[in-house]
């Protein structure tokens, strides 16, 4: 592909990562596709907004469009774009970047550039809930009320998220409860009890080799793992084993094959977290792939 001497518009989550970023930052984003050989057109906006730009871009018949950020800044751009022409180029500029990583895009500015310069189209997989799209995971449990309360205490408290989130991890597991949910997985139906449901989009390993990675994003399937149920001190054993790698086949069940989920729950709404954000969403849920949905200029 030979995209020299274009222009290419550029959104850029002005506040990913773990600063905001600055006027001086947008002219070396500038600098770093002029060397690759196209014209960008830098725009700093807020997370919120940038869907809203990229909605406007794909409406203006864009072919290319280049997002900045982390995770939760794709997956916006990713809900607008699955399904439409206009291809993706991403900078890596989060905390995390795990859907960048998985794709073998690098993290370096200059060396993005150049991939989204030189690179080619890949028809990638996408998952989504209810309608809502997401690119890599997506939570109901423990993990969202993890995520609420250390949004809560990063407003009114100004604390690290870091240290946020240790101190909503030690409330939400004092405020330990299980969830009795009803799985049909294709077509077969199950009632379970479990505090964690996960499910991602394509096959995530949990070996030690290579835990919480992706070897590719076209199967089609869903990853589908059920916490097992468990006591209290039960799960702070098996949260500590999975941070040492050291989980237990009891620990986690893993649904092989998905590739649709419905969830079920006698509450009318459920808390979930869909690629880090959370949210409340009216069930029965509805999880399924869209498959080969979204152009995204890969290695």
């Amino acid at each position: 592909m030979n995209t020299a001497a274009r222009d290419v518009l550029v959104c850029i989550n002005r506040s990913s990562g773990s600063a905001e970023r600055s006027k001086t930052e947008s002219e070396e984003i500038r600098d770093a596709f002029a060397a690759a050989g196209l014209n960008a057109r830098v725009e700093l906006l807020a997370g919120e907004a940038i869907a809203d730009r990229v909605k406007k871009a794909v409406d203006e018949g864009s072919d290319l469009l280049v997002v900045g950020g982390g995770d939760g800044s794709i997956s916006g751009a990713a809900g607008i774009l699955a399904g439409t022409k206009t291809r993706l180029g991403i900078l890596p500029l989060g905390t995390l970047n795990h859907f960048a990583r998985d794709l073998g895009i690098p993290a370096d500015l200059e060396e993005a550039a150049k991939l989204i310069a030189t690179g080619t189209a890949r028809s990638i997989d996408v998952a989504e809930v209810n309608g809502r799209v997401f690119v890599n995971n997506s939570a109901i449990g423990l993990y969202p009320l993890m995520v609420l309360d250390r949004e809560l205490q990063q407003k009114r408290l100004g604390r690290s998220k870091r240290l946020a989130m240790l101190v909503a991890s030690a409330r939400t597991l004092a405020r330990f409860n299980h969830y009795r949910l009803t799985l049909t997985v294709n077509d077969e139906q199950e009632r379970i009890d479990t505090p964690l449901l996960f499910v991602g989009n394509n096959d995530y390993r949990i070996d030690i080799g290579a835990p919480g990675k992706r070897e590719n994003l076209e199967d089609g399937r869903l990853s589908v793992f059920v916490m097992r149920k468990k006591t209290r001190r039960g799960l702070i054993a098996a949260s500590i084993r999975a941070l040492f790698n050291r989980a237990r086949p009891d620990d986690m069940v893993s649904l092989a094959n998905v590739e649709r989920l419905k969830v079920a729950s006698r509450r009318s709404h459920l808390i979930i977290a869909v690629d880090g954000e959370v949210e409340s969403i009216s069930g029965p849920l509805d999880y399924r792939v869209r498959k080969g949905a979204l152009q995204v200029i890969v290695p």
